[in-house]
């Protein structure tokens, strides 16, 4: 979809977006607040997780109308947009994320594996049993596999923009151009229907790539959080919360004072 009808839905998803961030730093309230309850139930990391969901199922949602802009999203500072893995975070992140909360490096968990573990039993991710590390261990593996499979059919895409009909095309409209002197004629751009309708599949196949993408990038943060208890899980949706939001802040601020 080009044109105005692109603009409406970028500000349709940028409004929702803003919307959604102000509900993020709600969340993110709630949680700290849960987190130093005696009687936490497992309620607010529901929540959140439904929050989640709910970002992910309206994203599937545009990216059928607009699915270029979900991949390069201009409501995204420049910060967030160079860490970007297709449209989003990368997966594998969010293991790292868990390691440095609980005072871990990722390559030390083999060896606190072989001899177990024995923090005090504080409720939060410095807490980890043997058998979570092993199931974090596990999980990662599957999500790396999985995000590997992912990027080889993002980069199998790519490539194909030098096939030949957009290679013929691209040569076609430069010559016209050439002999009509470098001037976009009125009717000039009649290629234009030939070049969308080529575009379309691609367009099409990076859709299905972006959810996948969002569908491991969710996927994810549900494993990981099965795998927690429930006050675990919610010091690790705490901190998933401030770092997206911080890093998100942090970018405007930059961009900012760049402009």
């Amino acid at each position: 979809m080009t044109g105005d009808n692109s603009g409406r839905e970028n500000d349709g998803f940028q409004a929702f977006f803003k919307c959604w961030i102000a509900e993020q730093n709600q969340h993110l309230d709630d949680l700290v607040v849960a987190s130093k309850a005696a009687d936490y139930n497992g309620d607010h990391d529901q929540r959140v997780l439904k929050h989640y969901e709910q970002y992910y199922n309206a994203k599937f949602q545009w990216a059928k109308q607009e699915v270029l802009s979900m991949l390069s999203p201009p409501w995204r500072s420049s910060l967030e947009d160079a860490f970007l893995w297709i449209g989003g975070w990368r997966p594998s992140m969010a293991f790292h994320l868990l390691y440095s909360k609980s005072g871990l490096h990722p390559e030390d968990c083999s060896a606190e594996l072989m001899r177990g573990l024995s923090f005090s039993n504080t409720g939060d991710l410095g807490d980890l049993s043997q058998w979570q590390l092993t199931m974090v261990d596990e999980l990662q593996r599957r999500t790396i596999q999985e995000e590997k499979h992912i990027s080889e059919k993002m980069a199998k895409l790519q490539e194909t923009l030098a096939d030949n009909p957009l290679v013929e095309l691209s040569h076609l409209a430069t010559d016209k151009m050439r002999k009509n002197n470098n001037v976009h004629e009125e009717g000039g751009d009649d290629h234009m229907e030939r070049v969308e309708s080529t575009l379309a599949s691609k367009e099409e196949g990076l859709e299905k790539i972006l959810h996948k993408a969002d569908d491991l990038r969710i996927t994810t943060l549900k494993n990981i959080t099965q795998i927690l208890s429930s006050l675990q899980a919610v010091h690790f949706l705490i901190a998933a919360a401030e770092l997206n939001l911080r890093v998100h802040d942090w970018g405007i601020k930059k961009d900012d004072a760049t402009n």
